[in-house]
């Protein structure tokens, strides 16, 4: 950990005033019983009562006796902060038994569930497991026949009058799909409901995104004639979900060291969606890792922006594997190299895009790593990063003066998200030193 910054470890914060909080409590003052072990973390916190708190190092995992229900605590955050800054302060040893029962049990294997006595024959559960899918099949194909004839009525009537649509407009339809089991059509829905009227040029936003959606319609009618990754896609694009034990099964598997680039919250409907985004040293594989949290819960994994870790991740069958889950993890992150590899330019990015598009038409985001790029201000909401040709690409949202404080208005390396249209920032290397931009939107 004495290699991974403090800005990097606030990165882990669920909200800014749990940074400053853990920031408060990295002092020894505040702490006993403190030691390490070289997947481990511990100490005792003296607040309203004396707390217990651990960190697990392989997967950045805190547990804390605290009510808090945040997690990481600002507790767990003082902890890890007071291992960067003062390393020496946590002696070697063995783990006490509330630190090393809490190893065993995250590193022990889930039992599966106990059968029951009224278990169901193997034939049996095939059977009814194979009409359940010929049901919701039945669905789905109805649903995406009558939103058919729904793209089709819009677009010949003209799609002018849309910006006055309440939203009701829209939601009716994704209602409709998520009847019809297509929960991914449903999402891409809501979110097309906020193009018309958000900028001059919505009209042709609007537009490609219902091409889009007719064409994932189309790719879905004809599913046996694609090729096997496509044919992934376009599925868990409409909203079928692949198990964790076939993704072991079907997906890529990829071992290396993995550096994460950066990542960003985002609100959902009922919940947060945090999306995480690492690139493998060896391999040159970029890989999400899309996590979901709901009534505050945490998510399942932690990433520190600008570390890296060994790891093994599977990747979700694709014309183009991206998204992907971390199966196991080993040893500690420590802070990656002091330059990414990356595109020379912004024409080279793009041009990279432009085949993974023609892989999987639907891609939403792409990370990048942008080297030699410089912030500039057109405007009061006009922020552009461009290369030494002049070529540039938008910055998402108008608030960038701290990206451009850091950058000294030099040149400096970008990490960004790119949507076909604006690119968010969520990291920096400058100096050798990485910077995340992150942030809850």
């Amino acid at each position: 950990m004495s290699t991974i910054t403090t800005q990097q470890a606030l990165a882990l914060a669920p909200d800014t005033s749990s940074a400053q909080a853990g920031k408060k409590l990295a002092a020894t003052k505040h702490w006993k019983n403190l030691g390490r072990a070289p997947t481990a973390l511990w100490g005792e916190c003296q607040g309203s009562a004396l707390y217990q708190v651990r960190v697990d190092l392989t997967g950045m995992a805190v547990k804390c006796s605290c009510p808090s229900r945040k997690l990481p605590c600002k507790h767990g955050l003082g902890l890890i902060i007071l291992s960067i800054n003062e390393p020496g302060a946590l002696p070697g040893a063995e783990p006490p038994e509330w630190v090393a029962s809490w190893l065993a049990k995250r590193s022990a294997p889930k039992e599966a569930a106990p059968a029951r006595e009224n278990a169901k024959s193997p034939e049996k559960g095939a059977t009814e497991a194979a009409k359940r899918a010929a049901k919701r099949q039945k669905l789905v194909e109805d649903g995406l026949d009558t939103l058919d004839l729904w793209l089709t009525d819009l677009v010949r009537n003209g799609i002018g009058a849309l910006e006055s649509q309440p939203a009701s407009f829209w939601e009716t339809q994704a209602a409709r799909m998520t009847d019809a089991q297509a929960a991914g059509v449903a999402a891409r829905l809501r979110r097309m409901a906020g193009i018309p009227g958000a900028s001059d040029d919505w009209p042709m936003k609007l537009l490609g995104e219902l091409g889009r959606l007719s064409l994932l319609i189309q790719a879905y009618r004809r599913l046996d004639a694609l090729d096997d990754g496509l044919r992934d896609d376009v599925r868990q694009l409409i909203g079928w979900t692949l198990a964790q034990d076939e993704l072991a099964a079907r997906g890529e598997h990829v071992s290396d060291r993995w550096t994460v680039l950066g990542q960003w919250i985002e609100n959902q409907d009922r919940g947060l969606e945090q999306r995480t985004w690492l690139l493998g040293e060896r391999s040159g594989r970029l890989a999400l890792v899309l996590q979901y949290s709901f009534a505050n819960q945490p998510f399942p994994e932690s990433f520190i922006p600008g570390s890296s870790f060994d790891a093994e991740l599977h990747f979700f069958p694709s014309a183009y594997p991206l998204r992907a889950r971390v199966a196991e993890r080993s040893g500690e992150p420590v802070a990656a190299h002091e330059r990414l590899p990356g595109s020379e330019s912004v024409e080279a990015f793009l041009r990279a895009r432009a085949e993974v598009i023609s892989c999987q038409p639907w891609l939403d985001r792409l990370a990048c790593v942008l080297r030699d790029v410089t912030p500039v201000c057109v405007s009061a909401d006009s922020w552009w990063a461009r290369d030494e040709s002049g070529a540039g690409l938008p910055l998402e949202g108008s608030d960038h003066w701290r990206l451009l404080a850091l950058s000294g208005g030099n040149p400096v390396d970008l990490i960004g998200e790119w949507d076909g249209e604006t690119l968010l920032p969520l990291g920096m290397i400058a100096e050798g030193i990485y910077t995340p931009l992150w942030g809850v939107n």
